[in-house]
């Protein structure tokens, strides 16, 4: 009977045992979740581009030609620095340069007729005061000084139609060289060639009116560069120029530029399929970090509009649709908890009550299974 008991005791001890184990192993795993412990800091509110923006530079010359023919010089490559003015592609303009030539030829002719004019007309009018002094002492008729009179009028008429000549010949140089000018490109700044278009002896057409094709000779002027970005109609009013904003972009992840809004367009571009905008354009506070930087590259603009400093702050992917947190407690279980908010921006947001300095609050919400009093572990 003694042994029977036993038997049971052991029993009920082993059955005891095994289920105290399989609830012990199938007990809720802790969720493992990222924790922020509250501090204070700075909060932003702003606005940002709706859109990708993009690096632009702030000269850039896409040059052509305005008349169509064979490339005859092309002294640059891509990739050399330029000076203003400097030649940066010419076409085959023999005629027009024998044209000016001649120009000018006939203009230095027509200064030679000009001075031979001129001194005939002069000589002309010492005739006639020479012949007035002599009908003072009755030894020259009226006729005769009336004849020369008339001749030195007319003589100075020649010299007058002369210089007039000159002023046409000159008109003509200068009609040559601007059909001259048209075959070359010069640079209009200092810059960098980004791309040539085009071979020595191939034929270049110039562009339709209206119709944009591809550019001889791109030049860019690397020193300048700033941000052009798409703000949504609703942001745009608060926007205003010499405000403060931080610059991102792709090719420099984890990388904030300091910059300052130098022009908000005065007017909404409407595009199809696409929300209304206003396009903003940012400048690099210190244009140094802009060296390395080529146009092009896609950037994002966040426009701040007002800065707290000092003051309690929550990441802002931790704070719920509903204003709520989850707050860790020190049995490493979660409370949910209902807080005011202020200023906030994508990275954080302003505690206004409901947390205090030092209480960790649970930022990856977005885990499956958190709820009001559930186990987690951090991270």
């Amino acid at each position: 009977m003694r042994k029977h008991s036993r038997l049971i005791f052991f029993s009920l001890l082993a059955i005891g045992v095994l289920i105290a184990l399989f609830a012990y192993l199938n007990r809720p795993r802790a969720i493992e979740v990222a924790i922020y412990t509250l501090s204070k800091g700075e909060v932003l509110s702003s606005v940002a581009n709706t859109r990708a923006g993009t690096l632009k530079a702030c000269r850039r010359a896409r040059l052509s030609p305005s008349v169509g023919g064979q490339i005859e010089r092309l002294p640059v490559t891509e990739g050399d620095r330029v000076k203003q003015g400097q030649l940066l592609l010419e076409i085959w303009n023999d005629d027009l340069d024998a044209q000016l030539k001649l120009a000018r030829r006939e203009a230095q002719a027509a200064t030679s007729r000009a001075r031979e004019a001129c001194v005939i007309a002069e000589v002309a009018r010492r005739d006639a005061r020479r012949l007035r002094t002599l009908v003072k002492k009755n030894l020259a008729s009226e006729e005769a000084i009336d004849k020369a009179d008339s001749e030195a009028s007319a003589r100075q008429a020649a010299c007058d139609a002369a210089n007039t000549s000159i002023e046409v010949s000159q008109a003509r140089i200068d009609v040559a060289a601007a059909a001259l000018a048209r075959t070359r490109l010069l640079a209009p700044f200092d810059g960098s060639v980004a791309e040539v278009n085009g071979e020595l002896g191939e034929y270049l057409t110039p562009s339709p009116v209206g119709v944009a094709t591809v550019p001889a000779i791109d030049l860019i002027d690397y020193t300048c560069l700033y941000v052009s970005a798409p703000i949504d109609e609703v942001d745009a009013p608060q926007i205003r120029t010499g405000m403060e904003a931080n610059i991102s972009l792709d090719a420099f992840a984890g990388t904030l530029f300091e910059g300052r809004i130098r022009r908000v367009a005065a007017y909404v571009l409407e595009r199809e399929k696409q929300a209304r905008t206003v396009e903003v354009e940012v400048d690099f506070q210190n244009p140094a970090n802009a060296k390395k930087m080529l146009p092009g590259y896609s950037a994002d603009v966040e426009v701040i509009l007002k800065r707290r400093e000092n003051v309690l702050r929550i990441p802002t992917e931790a704070l719920m649709e509903d204003q709520h947190v989850f707050v860790l407690r020190g049995d490493n279980r979660i409370e949910k908890r209902r807080i005011k908010t202020g200023m906030h921006n994508w990275s954080y947001t302003q505690v206004l009550s409901g947390l205090e300095k030092g209480d960790r609050i649970v930022v990856s919400v977005e885990r499956d299974g958190l709820e009001d009093g559930v186990r987690v572990k951090p991270e």
